[in-house]
């Protein structure tokens, strides 16, 4: 039997497939061409660097003000949120509907270029994705092969180092729209005079189309041709559906009137602040409200236009809004493009001298510590401080007055006593608190003086120290931005102290209210203070409600006075206008009295708590614990002789024919005063003249001359110094030395006068007829002869 054999047929031995050669051949070429790439992104890496057009932008994100970029370009940054979607969706249609979907170039569209223009001999289709045109925009270069894979390698990069939405927002930013204007947001802005979110169909369009074409479609010399490239566009989108047939309609219809526009110039001095506080912030989104803005603007501009017949050339507006601490409204000037007057000169933060408008603090400062309450009698009559005699603005004197009348009316001798009382050294460093920067530097030359404007102050820091008041004595620093937090507040003053100067700067009667203001339309509540600098250089007027403080300058940059400068009649007129038109429908709602604030029953002679002498009352508001509680002494009970013609002390008092009576407490100022405007009083009868005993208190108070000072005579002209003291009440008679020497016997209010016949130290003495003494020292010198 034949066995047969069976074998296996021979097999070559297994091979990588045709598919495994592909699969690898193409993960070493993807793999090299990643080593590549990565090799010359780090050999020429993306740098992207836009130099942007500085934006000051309103508080409703419009823009008020725009500066060139440093290469003079209008390319304003567009931020994702203003993208319009319209205006997205029609470029995406027009220049790359598969832009979310390609790696940053279209390998179908680059072949259809290729062979389209290979086959015609010229380039008669692009291939160009947005990506692309972005890198072409960041790295121009003359258009060649060579060029064009270099933007296709630096489009991979900007796909690799930014997301889809980030390379469509650099191409907003940078797509020509002719001239040296780049970027969507700067054509809206000076095309259109709008946001880019504002824009319509027809304006996204028009804006989508432009940069096709950028030197032969013109905006405002050549929109005839643009609205024809338009419509036809308008009709690609209503065949590929793409917006709404009625908004298609509409858009065609649409005119193009726009022109090239110059940037909004709203707020110069503003923007011009915050641009160089922000030098490098593309958009500074500030809190300023546009309408506000504009209505301070035009109300400060027609104002002023009254006011140039008398010389009066510039004003300057802060508006505050106290609940934010922003700054709502901000005028340097009423006119930026006045050169002649200074109209570019920023007068929000010119140092300039304040008059009067520190007084309110200073009285509130001293609520604080327990000086005075508005109730408090004062002694407003001539004063003498080491030579400085301050006077009130009308050059007249009141007496016995009210702190609360006193800052009513504004009188500057009794802001210089309480100021004196309470230390000037004492005052500074509570204005520098507040923010008083010149104040601040100048500390160490600073005196009584400063009350009444012996100081530099700025209207911002006046207008932001006035604020304090409407928000209970807590100070906080401006808010500029919108991205400003809220800074930690300063208590500047109890809410006590503010709430009683809010009640005091809110009576209407009182003389800086402006004349006929009673007959206008409408009186704004507010608590409002005027001042009035020296030699009628600068009239104030700050005001404030529970909404906003506001703050008024006018005057001249150039430091020239005018006669009819003040803060009555120059400065509030322009602050009530502002009111009524900013917040004329502001509730009538006010301050309410908060917790530590008391009140209690005064003697209205004195403004002290009534004692039982006291028979005339009225209730006063105090600090419990803080303001002092001394019982009213305006009078004192004197033992007389039967007849009333001899007063006796307890050394003298017989044991009969004496009664005991109340005399007028007068301090020795008041009578002075009394005398010399001949206004009658109540004398104390004469002491008697057999007491022994000599008294020290209420001696005399030398006031002229002045203790201390050096005073240089004319040899040759034969002056002679004035000799006056102030006396208390029982004072009949004075007896006047020099040098130890009798020179005279005078009546209290009686003025001597002597003649110096050599220089040199003199000892000035004043004796009553108590045998109370007070000496003085001077120094005298010649000149001339």
């Amino acid at each position: 039997m034949q066995l047969l054999t069976l074998r296996k047929p021979f097999r070559k031995p297994h091979l990588p497939g045709r598919r495994a050669k592909v699969a690898l051949v193409l993960l070493l070429l993807l793999l090299g061409c990643s080593l590549s790439f990565a090799l010359l992104n780090f050999l020429f890496p993306l740098q992207v660097q836009l130099a942007y057009s500085p934006v000051i932008t309103a508080s409703d994100g419009s823009v008020i003000n725009a500066f060139l970029s440093p290469d003079d370009k209008w390319r304003m940054q567009l931020e994702q949120e203003e993208v319009n979607p319209v205006l997205k969706k029609a470029v995406l249609l027009k220049e790359d509907r598969y832009f979310y979907y390609h790696p940053g170039l279209n390998p179908v569209a680059l072949v259809r270029a290729f062979l389209n223009n290979t086959i015609r001999g010229k380039t008669t289709s692009g291939a160009s994705t947005i990506t692309m045109q972005v890198a072409r925009l960041l790295y121009p270069k003359e258009r060649t092969y060579w060029h064009k894979l270099t933007e296709l390698y630096r489009a991979l990069q900007l796909e690799w180092h930014y997301s889809k939405d980030e390379i469509l927002l650099l191409y907003f930013n940078l797509v020509p729209f002719g001239g040296n204007i780049e970027g969507v947001k700067a054509a809206s802005v000076l095309y259109f005079h709008q946001s880019p979110k504002q824009l319509s169909l027809a304006q996204a369009v028009t804006l989508a189309v432009i940069p096709n074409k950028p030197s032969s479609l013109r905006i405002g010399v050549q929109n005839q041709r643009i609205v024809a490239f338009r419509n036809k566009w308008l009709e690609y989108y209503r065949q590929e559906q793409a917006f709404p047939e009625r908004e298609i309609e509409d858009a065609l219809a649409e005119p193009l009137e726009a022109t090239r526009q110059e940037a909004p110039r709203v707020a110069p001095h503003f923007a011009y602040r915050m641009h160089r506080q922000y030098r490098h912030q593309a958009i500074i989104n500030t809190t300023l409200n546009r309408q506000a803005q504009e209505k301070v603007e035009k109300l400060a501009y027609n104002y002023l236009q009254q006011l140039r017949h008398k010389n009066i050339h510039n004003a300057s507006v802060l508006v505050l809004n106290n609940q934010t601490h922003a700054v709502e409204a901000y005028l340097g000037s009423a006119d930026f493009t006045d050169a002649a007057h200074g109209g570019q000169v920023d007068g929000v933060r010119a140092i300039r001298s304040p008059g009067s408008t520190l007084k309110p603090y200073l009285y509130a400062t001293a609520f604080d510590v327990g000086l005075i309450t508005p109730k408090t009698v004062i002694n407003d009559v001539p004063i003498d401080y080491a030579g400085y005699r301050p006077e009130n603005y009308f050059g007249n004197y009141s007496g016995n007055i009210t702190i609360e009348q006193a800052l009513a009316t504004s009188l500057n001798v009794p802001a210089v006593k309480v100021l004196d009382e309470l230390e000037v050294h004492r005052f500074i460093r509570k204005l520098s608190q507040a923010g008083f920067s010149q104040i601040r530097k100048e500390s160490s030359q600073l005196g009584l003086s400063l009350i009444l404007g012996g100081c530099g102050v700025k209207l911002e820091e006046l207008t932001n120290l006035f604020s304090t008041f409407a928000n209970q004595g807590r100070h906080t620093p401006i808010r500029w931005l919108q991205s400003d937090t809220s800074a930690a507040q300063t208590p500047l003053v109890s809410p006590a102290a503010a709430y009683m100067v809010n009640q005091i700067l809110t009576q209407l009667k009182r003389p800086d209210l402006p004349h006929n203001a009673h007959n206008s339309a409408r009186l704004p509540k507010i608590a409002w203070k005027t001042g009035t600098s020296y030699g009628r250089k600068d009239a104030w007027s700050i005001g404030y409600n529970k909404k906003y403080t506001i703050g008024v300058w006018v005057g001249n940059f150039s430091g020239e006075g005018v006669p009819e400068l003040n803060g009555t009649d120059s400065a509030t007129p322009l602050l009530f206008d502002l009111f009524n038109t900013i917040d004329y429908d502001s509730p009538e709602t006010w301050f309410t009295a908060p917790k530590g604030l008391s009140y209690r029953s005064v003697c209205v002679e004195s403004g002290k708590p009534v004692n039982s002498f006291c028979t005339s009352h009225t209730t006063d508001t105090y600090i419990p614990g803080i303001s002092a509680v001394a019982k009213c002494t305006h009078l004192k009970r004197v033992a007389v002789s039967a007849d009333g013609k001899m007063a006796y002390c307890t050394s003298c008092q017989p044991n009969a024919g004496f009664e005991e009576k109340w005399y007028p407490n007068y301090a020795p100022e008041i009578l002075t005063f009394f005398d010399s405007e001949h206004i009658p009083y109540q004398q104390l009868p004469l002491h008697n003249p057999a007491c022994s005993r000599i008294f020290q208190e209420f001696a005399p108070v030398i006031t002229s001359p002045t203790a201390e000072m050096e005073y240089i005579l004319e040899r040759n002209e034969h002056q002679q110094l004035m000799l006056h003291a102030n006396t208390h009440n029982e004072v009949k008679q004075v007896y006047w030395y020099i040098n130890n020497k009798f020179l005279k016997a005078a009546s209290p209010t009686e003025k001597i006068f002597f003649e110096p016949e050599k220089a040199g130290h003199f000892k000035i003495s004043c004796t009553d007829d108590q045998g109370r003494n007070t000496d003085s020292h001077i120094t005298i010198r010649f000149i001339g002869g």
